[in-house]
């Protein structure tokens, strides 16, 4: 059963200091009241329970038993609301609080990890829950109210409820290992692609789809020989000669330095891709995840 307070927060307030520093006098004076106030504020509520909470004296007062009982419960609500307020506080700061973010992986290597070292190294207080989801399962924590943020690549289908910003644009490339380094030498269409062995990520990826359509638009059907679960698998079956595969250019341009790949060229530029932040439309973001979402966009 719901039960309605017949006394104000502010009676209780007024109860609190006083019963803190004994004194009508000295709650007034911290409080920035006037004594004849503070007395009839205490005479209202002791009215509206029905009992004394003081006994006066010339020293000051004291509490009664029953301002002993109500005195904990209050000591103890009013600190609860002072930790609040602090919290508030510090989270207007950016002193503390938490954010939690959905990155696809290739959005992780292509755009965030140098926007997560930035931001936890001006806000260490702040604790950052990363989840490496694909782009459909990003899309589906977001909707569920798992993540604050998701950032995550193209193609991507997203409800009305979300909003979709775009952050940044990435191109793929196709590279080869050793053993296919004469490719590099010349142009070659997707076609004669086709006939060499390729390393993907699994079908239900973002990645597969976006090559699957590539492939049709040449009326090629797209049959890997090797499927893996992420994007930075491929680069190191790629180095040891397991076949072909398309990964972004920032993710491959190490290994190509150290000639353990070999860009091959293509006779049609292949679209480029798109990293993009998404948001609830409805559900209020923290101050911390409002934060992140500004240097992520900046």
């Amino acid at each position: 059963m719901v039960r309605i307070m017949n006394s104000n927060w502010e009676y209780y307030k007024i109860f609190y200091y006083v019963g803190k520093h004994g004194s009508f006098t000295q709650a007034a004076r911290f409080l920035h009241n006037n004594q004849p106030n503070i007395t009839r504020v205490i005479n209202m509520l002791e009215s509206d329970l029905g009992c004394r909470l003081f006994v006066r004296s010339q020293k000051g007062v004291t509490l009664t038993p029953e301002g002993e009982n109500l005195f904990a419960h209050i000591e103890s609500a009013y600190q609860q609301i002072e930790k609040g307020e602090d919290e508030i506080r510090s989270d207007r700061l950016l002193q503390s609080g938490s954010v939690s973010v959905s990155i696809s992986e290739i959005a992780l290597h292509v755009l965030m990890l140098p926007i997560l070292q930035s931001f936890k190294a001006k806000h260490p207080g702040i604790r950052i829950r990363v989840y490496n989801h694909s782009t459909p399962q990003g899309v589906k924590a977001l909707e569920q109210g798992l993540v604050d943020l998701a950032v995550i690549s193209s193609p991507l289908k997203v409800s009305d409820s979300l909003e979709a910003t775009h952050v940044k644009s990435f191109q793929e490339i196709l590279i080869g290992g050793e053993p296919y380094r004469s490719l590099s030498r010349r142009k070659h269409s997707l076609e004669d692609i086709s006939q060499y062995p390729l390393i993907t990520q699994s079908h239900d990826s973002t990645s597969f789809q976006y090559l699957t359509d590539l492939f049709l638009k040449a009326s090629i059907t797209l049959k890997p020989s090797i499927e893996v679960t992420t994007t930075d698998q491929i680069l190191p079956i790629v180095e040891h000669g397991m076949g072909l595969g398309f990964v972004p250019k920032e993710l491959a341009l190490p290994s190509i330095e150290r000639k353990k790949v070999f860009p091959i060229p293509l006779t049609d530029k292949l679209p480029s891709r798109s990293i993009s932040l998404l948001q609830d439309k409805v559900r209020p973001l923290s101050l911390a995840a409002l934060e992140l979402k500004r240097e992520t966009l900046q």
